[in-house]
């Protein structure tokens, strides 16, 4: 399994078009084939700052999904408006929490 977790930056006017642009491609990446987990809140307007979550079931999932069509769009109008600081991790021990 891969989560990735962190953080996208915007510049604070970019907010509302950035959460908007990425709430309607939430949808279709949850049905997305390995897609365990699909999220992003924002954590902060005034500085811009998005915190996301996923979770993958394994690298091809998320290759896949970076690649897909769909994706091409929102990443060529965001990709040099925004800056991520998100760190991906492999996960080979998941159990409940109070385990």
């Amino acid at each position: 399994m891969v989560l990735l977790m962190g953080y996208v930056h915007l510049n604070p006017s970019d907010v509302n078009e950035f959460t908007a642009d990425v709430q309607a491609v939430v949808s279709s990446t949850r049905a997305e084939k390995g897609c365990l987990f699909y999220a992003f809140t924002l954590e902060d307007a005034r500085a811009g700052r998005m915190l996301t979550v996923q979770r993958w079931q394994d690298q091809e999932s998320l290759t896949a999904h970076v690649e897909r069509h769909e994706s091409a769009p929102f990443l060529k109008k965001w990709g040099n408006r925004m800056r991520m600081d998100i760190l991906k991790y492999d996960i080979s021990n998941e159990r409940s929490f109070m385990e």
